[in-house]
């Protein structure tokens, strides 16, 4: 009983809504355990060092306790302990998110009509396509 399933921990630690999610980010080689990269029926237990990349942020948690059942959210924080380092650069990624501009921003004008069109791709004085004898 001191040792589970890394996708069963993850979801009971409450890291994925389900198991099928967390064995997809295992499959992806997104979770190392101790540094390696890991398949979904690798054991953990207490000690273990789990990373584990999402949204562009790698948090690393120390393996505190072992659960069979998915619990609340209260319970699921008391099994793991999430590294100095890594909540220093979740903080970080959520500042530089907060001060990132809006992309939407830089369009100034939407689409554009299709006269504006024909000015984007050089139509110039043309109104067909078909070449002028001039």
């Amino acid at each position: 009983m001191d040792r589970l399933r890394i996708d069963k921990w993850l979801w009971a630690a409450r890291f994925y809504k389900t198991r099928g999610l967390a064995t997809e980010a295992i499959d992806k080689g997104r979770v190392e355990v101790n540094g390696q990269v890991v398949k979904p029926a690798r054991e953990v237990k207490p000690g273990d060092t789990v990373a584990m990349r999402r949204e562009g942020v790698t948090r690393t948690v120390v393996v505190k306790g072992i659960s069979y059942m998915r619990g609340p959210a209260p319970v699921a924080q008391q099994l793991y302990e999430e590294t100095a380092e890594s909540i220093a650069a979740r903080e970080r990624a959520a500042e530089q998110r907060r001060l990132a501009p809006e992309p939407s921003l830089a369009i100034e004008h939407g689409r554009p009509t299709k006269r504006g069109r024909r000015e984007l791709d050089g139509w110039g004085d043309r109104w067909s396509a078909s070449v002028d004898d001039e």
